[in-house]
């Protein structure tokens, strides 16, 4: 690890100043960024420490009914969706918070048992596109199945591993972003970028910029009460999933009038699945939820497969 300066600036509008330098990294929880640091793929000159900023310890209605999170990275997210009614329980074991202050949690090239994607990233030996622009895809043409299938590019195939910015994609979460220029607001499925041409760039986050809070509407309230997340691992042990999935209803008279539906573990970024959503924008019959299969009968008491003698024989004898 080199040597590096330490700030801890009084104000966000210090904060932005300082991390504004060449070099600069935002501090957070750190566990991301000092592992990186260790394995000598990031090298800042000066780390900017936020997890004291006055403003960003807290969760607060927004004006019209919205939620809001100031919550430092330190804290986990998932209290300002516990808010809503139902809203995504399986979802509090994630394998990282919301986005980071910085950027969003930097790829870990899906860890799992293939060893051809085991931490390509993290592996400074192999060619990454991410980590130096330019090198190459060492993932490319290899075990792949557990890269992106959408949104990929001829110079990236990795894929986001968050879990709680599926569902906040799917319950049109924004994300405040302060900077040089001020204060602006963005939609989080906007806000990770795909990799193009670009895959070192992972979020609209220029140099310097902080995210200051991240925000649900109203209207995700009235979402949260039919929603879901899940997640499937190849094993409990793997933080990262194979593939995850967000979805939301809108239930009115007991009719289905809208739908959510995120994806996660399929792209550089979580992914609305927009497409999927608009057969429910019309009015449906909501199915009474896990009905249970009918019960099927045998006519005899041996299980298929078995000899009776009585009904196998011909004779009847």
């Amino acid at each position: 690890m080199n040597s590096f300066d330490y700030i801890r600036p009084a104000t966000i509008a210090d904060a932005v100043a300082a991390a504004a330098e060449p070099g600069a990294a935002y501090l957070a929880a750190g566990t991301n960024l000092l592992d990186l640091m260790k394995g000598g793929i990031t090298r800042p000159r000066c780390l900017v420490d936020v997890t004291r900023l006055p403003g960003l310890d807290r969760i607060e209605h927004l004006a019209g009914g919205g939620c809001g999170s100031a919550r430092s990275c330190a804290m986990p997210i998932w209290p300002m969706m516990k808010r809503l009614p139902a809203a995504f329980p399986r979802s509090r074991k994630p394998s990282s918070p919301a986005p980071r202050r910085n950027s969003a949690r930097r790829d870990r090239r899906r860890q799992s048992a293939t060893a051809h994607a085991l931490r390509l990233f993290l592996d400074t030996a192999s060619a990454c596109n991410k980590r130096e622009p330019g090198a190459g895809c060492e993932a490319r043409g290899g075990a792949s199945r557990l890269h992106a299938v959408l949104g990929w590019s001829e110079g990236c195939i990795a894929t986001h591993p968050s879990d709680f910015c599926v569902p906040l994609a799917a319950l049109d979460a924004t994300v405040e972003i302060e900077g040089k220029a001020g204060r602006r607001k963005v939609a989080l499925e906007d806000f990770h970028r795909l990799p193009g041409d670009a895959p070192d760039r992972e979020s609209v986050l220029e140099p310097g910029e902080l995210i200051v809070a991240v925000g649900l509407p109203a209207v995700s309230a009235s979402f949260a009460a039919h929603a879901r997340y899940l997640k499937v691992r190849e094993r409990t042990s793997y933080a990262f999933a194979v593939v995850s999935a967000a979805a939301a209803l809108r239930i009115e008279n007991g009719a289905i009038v809208a739908a959510r539906i995120a994806l996660g573990g399929v792209a550089m970024k979580p992914w609305r699945a927009r497409a999927a959503e608009r057969p429910w924008t019309a009015h449906r019959p909501m199915a009474p939820p896990f009905a249970a299969p009918p019960r099927r009968r045998w006519r005899t008491r041996n299980p298929p497969g078995t000899t009776n003698s009585k009904s196998n024989s011909r004779d009847g004898s």
